[in-house]
């Protein structure tokens, strides 16, 4: 397993454009191989901005290495930087590989 995360620092009051925009993009992650999930978390309320964090689930580093390079990849991030003014900064990304996994 292979965890990226970004966090993400919403200025205050854009919350609800920076939602839309996630829940309104054509995110092409089901068609991908070696995708599992994606959750977006929205996070506490800090001064200034609202924290938030993506993250997506993927068979392998090689699987995610793939994702970042294909078409698909560019559709779904097609004009990001058309919304940075929702952002107090960049984002952050994280990468994470399993060393333990428990499942119900």
């Amino acid at each position: 397993m292979y965890l990226t995360m970004n966090r993400f620092r919403v200025k205050t009051g854009q919350e609800a454009a920076f939602e839309a925009v996630w829940k309104n993009r054509d995110s092409q992650l089901p068609q991908v191989p070696g995708f599992v999930s994606f959750h977006l978390m929205r996070g506490p309320d800090r001064e200034g901005y609202r924290l938030y964090a993506s993250h997506t689930a993927w068979e392998s580093e090689e699987a995610f290495i793939a994702w970042t390079r294909s078409e698909a990849f560019r559709t779904a991030h097609r004009g990001a930087g058309g919304n940075a003014d929702l952002y107090a900064g960049p984002p952050e990304l994280e990468v994470f590989s399993s060393i333990q996994s428990i499942s119900a």
